[in-house]
């Protein structure tokens, strides 16, 4: 509390900052919380639907071959394989991405209920949305190297790149929501933000065009965090372009930033959170 003058005192919330290793104990202690969370996450997401976890695969795969049958009556790219599994190659990175974004980003507002009840690690909410999202990608990954081989490319040593694939997508999707949600909090208007943003976003990344098909503007593109991600996918399977190691490290280089942007937000106002809620 401070006052100025002989004016109304001014109510200010200043958490108190949690040193590093203190609120990478506490996530670690959380572990098994995060676990139950983002299975239960999953599959209440899917337990009324009639046709249950088929939704999860369904929705990729039905958007990816709108795009592919689409698009090809009206522009022609040259792409490694085939048109439709170069686009679910795609779609299955984007996915993940944006649906982690769009529910990590009002995933600690949304938990109001529980966060000013109890304390754990405030990050457990956007973490716990994300983590979910890996049941649903990793049996997207298998249908698209059974897709893939359906068109001709079995499964080769390339195929286990899907591992890191995934990883960095993983990665990159955790710390941007882990930044938004912080950011929610205290801004309200950042889910609209998002979900505008990644509007623009999606054409901004090579779902659906390869990157060489761009010309100059391919190197601004190469430096869209979610593009590294893509290529590796398109590696995995159908082949990436030539400048994929570039738009990888880019990839790299952003998750490691919102690493750092997170951890100091979280170590910052992680415990008042709950006041602001």
């Amino acid at each position: 509390m401070t006052t100025t003058g002989r004016s109304t005192p001014i109510l200010v919330l200043d958490g108190e900052i949690t040193p590093v290793r203190v609120l990478a104990r506490d996530v670690w202690r959380s572990r098994d919380l995060l676990a139950v969370l983002a299975r239960k996450e999953f599959f209440v997401r899917y337990r009324r639907a009639s046709f249950g976890l088929v939704w999860a695969i369904g929705i990729p795969l039905v958007q990816a071959l709108v795009l592919a049958v689409v698009l090809r009556h009206f522009v022609k790219f040259q792409t490694p394989a085939s048109y439709p599994v170069f686009v679910f190659s795609g779609v299955s990175a984007w996915n993940f991405f944006s649906t982690g974004i769009s529910t990590a980003t009002s995933s600690i507002v949304d938990n109001r209920d529980i966060s000013t009840k109890i304390y754990f690690p405030r990050s457990v909410f956007p973490s716990m949305t994300v983590l979910s999202g890996l049941y649903g990608l990793a049996l997207t990954a298998v249908l698209l190297v059974i897709l893939n081989a359906a068109y001709g490319t079995p499964p080769g040593i390339d195929t286990l790149i899907l591992i890191p694939a995934i990883a960095l997508n993983l990665v990159l999707t955790l710390t941007a929501g882990l930044v938004l949600a912080a950011l929610q909090v205290y801004f309200r208007d950042v889910k609209f933000l998002v979900q505008a943003g990644l509007i623009a976003w999606f054409y901004l990344t090579p779902v659906f065009y390869p990157l060489h098909s761009v010309g100059s503007i391919s190197a601004w593109l190469r430096a869209n965090p979610v593009t590294g991600v893509v290529e590796l996918f398109r590696l995995a399977t159908v082949g990436a372009d030539p400048g994929w190691i570039v738009a990888v490290w880019w990839s790299l280089a952003w998750s490691a930033a919102l690493f750092v942007v997170a951890t100091v937000l979280y170590r910052r106002f992680d415990r008042s959170f709950a006041d602001l809620l």
